[in-house]
């Protein structure tokens, strides 16, 4: 499985290592060189320092044979217009995109775009620690 995973924080660096040792193919781009250090040491696998929001950086990473791309930054804008371009302009299968803002994630979602929103995913499970049934999310 070729993977393109944009953003080497926390959550990208550990997610490139786990593919990497699976054996799948993954490249990570981050504008940021020194946030690629993230990465495990054992990663075998490609590092482009670029914005991967340009059409040009995806293309370098191998969009156009990837089968998926997750969008994996701390900021929502540059997640989702990644996630868009991966998507519409280049008709990647699998699309992850990290949303913070639930509205925007409900919204995605019906665009077929996978979201991972934590916002929503953390609250549930907190609710879910301390026994709480009745508790509904407001629209």
């Amino acid at each position: 499985m070729r993977v393109i995973i944009m953003g080497s924080g926390r959550t990208g660096s550990r997610l490139a290592g786990m593919l990497s040792r699976a054996g799948q193919d993954v490249t990570v781009i981050d504008w940021n060189e020194q946030a690629l250090d993230r990465i495990p040491d054992d990663f075998a696998g490609q590092t482009i320092v670029g914005n991967a929001i340009d059409q040009d950086v995806l293309r370098e990473a191998g969009i156009e044979s990837a089968d998926v791309f997750v969008a994996a930054t701390s900021g929502d804008n540059r997640n989702i217009m990644a996630s868009e371009i991966a998507y519409k302009v280049f008709s990647v299968p699998r699309v992850v995109c990290r949303v913070k803002d639930p509205n925007r994630a409900r919204i995605f979602e019906g665009l077929g775009i996978i979201v991972d929103c934590r916002t929503t995913q953390g609250t549930q499970a907190i609710l879910d620690m301390i026994g709480e049934k009745e508790a509904v999310a407001s629209a």
